[in-house]
């Protein structure tokens, strides 16, 4: 792929180190002209020192044969002024940062995919990491719901059965759905089907229409106070 990436800083550098690593030809514009120095020596990709503001900028980075472009600055309103520029050079692929919510919705009503303030996010993953420790991983869906991953303890009341069986028990209620297991810690996932017996050590990844909740983590072995301070001992 053919990348134009705005912003050379604390999100741009580690965005272009992962699209660099995968083969992918990249192109850097950045403003300020220490950091477009350094981006320079870093990477092995064409870094443009110039207004990404600017049409003729994004001319002269290729945006209007990019397949995508991403900005990554720090203020919403640059963003939005190269996403729009991006739009009249037709690269079909457009991302942005958003820092403050409140301008999501202009970001989607001109048709650009965005990521929520990055720092929020990991702000976010950070608490649930402390509120929440027995998930492994997990990733926000719309309001409330979640798709996380657990791994079963030798305590779980699930062990030793099958999907099927721990949904007949009440043990997965209907907003709650097993997508993968991954067992022996081989990374390589089993499809879960009603038959699929659950065993101590496996990594589930579940969604839950309504979140984590200790009633859910409860099923898995891990038995949280249901005040959400600490764990329980038992």
């Amino acid at each position: 792929m053919y990348i134009v990436i705005v912003g050379a800083g604390d999100i741009g550098r580690p965005l272009t180190e992962i699209a660099t690593r995968g083969g992918n030809e990249v192109v850097i514009i950045e403003r300020d002209e220490a950091r477009a120095d350094d981006a320079a020596t870093a990477f092995d990709c064409l870094v443009i020192n110039a207004d990404a503001t600017v049409k003729e900028t994004l001319v002269d980075a290729g945006a209007d044969r990019a397949d995508a472009l991403i900005s990554t600055t720090d203020r919403d309103a640059t963003n939005i002024m190269v996403c729009l520029l991006a739009q009249e050079l037709t690269v079909p692929d457009i991302v942005s940062v958003v820092h403050d919510p409140e301008h999501m919705a202009l970001f989607e009503r001109i048709g650009v995919n965005t990521i929520e303030n990055p720092q929020r996010l990991i702000a976010e993953y950070l608490y649930r990491a402390v509120k929440r420790p027995s998930i492994v991983d997990y990733m926000p869906v719309g309001e409330s719901a979640e798709v996380f991953e657990i791994r079963v303890s030798e305590d779980a009341p699930v062990v030793g059965k099958t999907l099927q069986g721990a949904a007949e028990e009440g043990q997965f209620t209907d907003d709650m759905l097993v997508v993968a297991i991954e067992r022996d810690g081989n990374g390589e996932p089993i499809t879960p089907r009603g038959d699929t017996t659950i065993e101590v050590g496996d990594i589930l990844t579940v969604y839950s229409a309504i979140g984590v909740t200790p009633e859910i983590t409860d099923v898995f072995g891990h038995f949280e106070d249901h005040e959400g301070t600490h764990p329980d001992v038992r």
